[in-house]
């Protein structure tokens, strides 16, 4: 089923990454795509594929810039991250730094629908109750995008990972998927 909804959607959506593509390459120097190992299914370990939405060397900065975090736990987010580009933060608005993702999508390592997929660091600190975020495989959306995004405190958008473990099925992807539609257009929780 997602070979079927995701090659045509990649056919639609290519002329938009070009644009997207240009608009990253004219407004700062450095790649225009962000590749960062990412946890999965199973605990198996994969590149994971954005628009660059920050400097170039925005990881090269975490530490100047970790005094500024506005999550809890694990997480590393920033409200006003002062290294996401101006591009970077109207692509973040409706999430369409995430659209190369559609690549792990056909490569079998994301679905369209599922917990976000964290990284190494946030999911090393997790315990054994929070990594049963990790018995289905990653999704490009999940229960914690449609429901908050950037606003959950940690504790919430874990609580909500696990219920999709327990409860997923098709009604319920249909909901996510009905709901992500207007989680992007709203842009709520977005950062």
């Amino acid at each position: 089923i997602a070979l079927a909804v995701v090659v045509p959607l990649l056919v639609v959506v290519a002329p938009l990454m070009a644009l997207i593509a240009l608009a990253i390459r004219l407004e700062t120097p450095g790649p225009v795509f962000f590749r960062q190992t990412r946890v999965g299914w199973n605990g198996r370990r994969f590149t994971i594929y954005k628009f660059r939405s920050m400097v170039q060397d925005a990881g090269q900065q975490d530490e100047a810039v970790a005094a500024l975090n506005d999550a809890d736990g694990p997480l590393f987010k920033i409200r006003d991250d002062p290294r996401v580009t101006r591009v970077g933060r109207a692509l973040r608005r409706r999430s369409l730094d995430e659209l190369p993702q559609l690549l792990n999508v056909l490569r079998g390592e994301m679905t369209l629908r599922g917990p976000r997929p964290l990284i190494v660091r946030e999911v090393v600190q997790m315990t054994d109750w929070e990594l049963r975020r990790l018995l289905v495989t990653p999704g490009l959306v999940g229960l914690a995008q449609i429901c908050g995004r950037s606003d959950l405190r940690v504790h919430e958008w874990i609580r909500l990972d696990t219920f999709y473990v327990a409860k997923q099925g098709p009604g319920m992807d249909l909901g996510i998927a009905w709901r992500a539609l207007w989680s992007v257009l709203l842009g709520k929780g977005a950062y």
